[in-house]
Parts: structure tokens; C-alpha cells; sequence
């Protein structure tokens, strides 16, 4: 979270603009995105100073006009905690760590008409701001299990709401997703899958996120894609549903059965105890 009024914020024609003026700033900017920048393909861009030398800054008037601005916002603020940030007016107010490689973006809000939640993989130089989740050393199977039709179903029952849309929860709905128990055979199956739904995508370079997974849109072969997917999914789950019904109440019994082993598992190790 920037906690910035939009100051280390830049829309793409400031960053081009920038750019073109002072080309050697561009060490200073990166992808910025969020829940609405993944799902429209909207590019912005954020200042991101951490490790650049004060020589650097000083070098670009522009840089140091919106790092001035960032201070004297946080100083006018009522919040203790946003006026101490003044202090460091060049950073971010609150940073997550960087992911060293290639990491999973789930939007915190989608469109409830969507029968998925469109997910992708990011490259770690790109910023993600508070509107979306980011999921490090994911690879292709932690990505199919999430985009399936298991997990939909489980997310939409558990998840909260914005309006009417679907918002996304670390805690209620990746958190407690019970995983299926797999075997190499599974896995594999799986990630390839799910590495067909990518390569569908790249089929439709010109469409967004929100396009391509609006239920009017959606290309039959990204459709089919996903229906192959979720048959493969449901398989390693070692049983077929009818409907969404189904799938959820067999993962509230998966769920139960593994809440359960944990519990045991805990006890015996101490944990379990009751506190007198």
C-alpha cells in the first residue's frame, strides 16, 4: 500500500512522458497492478525506491516533486501511524516482501456472473497493490488447482461478498481449501491441464482478463479447456459430482477428516492441550 494520494503512482502516459525526459529514470519505476490492472490489462506504473542511491533521486525533478508531495501528505494526515511514514517518504507505507520468482495474482474481488476467477502468473519485478493476493513459488499444478472448478465451487460458498461480486479471502478461502492427497501420476496430469488453459489464453492477445472469462465472451475452446481441467481435477479428488452441491459438501467432509487428523496429530505432540 503506497499511502501515497497517488503520488508514487503513474498512469501511462506520465510514465512515457517521464521516460522520455529523463530516460534514466526508468530504474526507478516499475509494473504496478492490482485486481483491476490484471483483469483490463491497464498499465500503470509505481515508483519503486528502495535501493536507489539519493544521487539517483536527486538526478530527476520529477522523482523528487512526488516524493515531496508523498511527505507532506503523510505529515498532514490524522493517523499517527501515516504521519511516521513521513519520515521515509520515498517508500511504499506498507511493502510486502518481493517474490524472487514468478508468483500467482488472485483479484480480491470478481464479477459473480464469472464461473472462474481469473488468476495468472506475474513476473517478480511487477508491484502488486492491496487489491489482489499474490501466492510465491507457485507453479503450474498450485495454479490448476486454484482455477478449477473445485475450488470455484469451494470459494463461492465460503467466500465474502463485495455488493454482489465474489471477494477472494486468504484466511476463509485459501486457507482452509482441503487439498487433494496426490500421487506423481495426479500431478502431472493436472499441470498439463492446466498449462493448456494458458496456452489458450496467449490465442487471444487482444482480450483482457474481464473478456475473456465474461460468460458472453469466453471462447469455447478457453471453455473447453477449463472443462478438461476440471474433469482432471475432480479425478485426483478420486470421485465425479454432478453439481457444485456435490463438490461442496464432499470438501466440508474432506475438510472435517483432515481438520480432524491435524487435531490428533497436534495432541500428540502437545499442542492439544487445554489450558487450566
Amino acid at each position: 500500500m503506497p499511502i501515497d494520494n497517488g503520488n508514487l503512482i503513474l498512469e501511462e502516459s506520465e510514465y512515457k512522458s517521464l521516460i522520455k525526459k529523463e530516460p534514466f529514470a526508468k530504474t526507478m519505476l516499475r509494473p504496478y497492478y492490482g485486481g483491476y490492472e490484471f483483469l483490463n490489462k491497464k498499465i500503470r506504473y509505481c515508483l519503486w525506491l528502495d535501493g536507489i542511491s539519493p544521487a539517483e533521486i536527486n538526478k530527476s525533478k520529477f522523482v523528487k516533486d512526488r516524493i515531496e508531495k508523498t511527505r507532506e501528505y503523510r505529515l498532514s494526515s490524522n493517523s499517527v501511524t501515516t504521519r511516521e511514514m513521513a519520515i521515509t517518504p520515498s517508500l511504499f507505507g506498507y511493502r510486502r516482501k518481493l517474490p524472487v520468482s514468478d508468483y500467482l495474482l488472485i483479484p480480491k474481488v470478481s464479477s459473480e456472473n464469472r464461473s472462474y476467477i481469473p488468476i495468472g502468473f506475474m513476473k517478480p519485478k511487477n508491484i502488486t497493490n492491496g487489491s489482489a493476493f499474490m501466492i510465491s513459488d507457485a507453479g503450474l499444478y498450485e495454479f490448476g488447482l486454484l482455477t478449477s472448478g473445485m475450488h470455484m465451487a469451494w470459494m463461492r460458498y465460503v467466500c465474502g461478498r463485495m455488493k454482489s461480486d465474489y471477494q477472494y479471502s486468504a484466511s476463509l478461502v485459501y486457507n482452509n481449501f482441503p487439498w487433494p492427497s496426490l500421487n506423481e501420476k495426479k500431478i502431472n496430469a493436472i499441470t498439463e491441464a492446466a498449462q493448456v488453459i494458458l496456452d489458450t489464453r496467449l490465442l487471444f492477445p487482444d482480450s483482457t482478463f474481464a473478456e475473456l472469462y465474461n460468460p458472453s465472451t469466453m471462447p469455447p475452446k478457453l471453455v473447453k479447456a477449463h472443462q478438461k481441467l476440471d474433469k482432471t481435477v475432480e479425478t485426483a479428488y478420486g470421485r465425479s459430482f454432478d453439481d457444485d452441491n456435490q463438490r461442496v459438501a464432499y470438501l466440508f467432509e474432506l475438510y472435517q477428516k483432515l481438520a480432524g487428523e491435524l487435531f490428533v496429530e497436534e495432541k500428540k505432540r502437545g499442542k492439544g492441550r487445554k489450558v487450566q
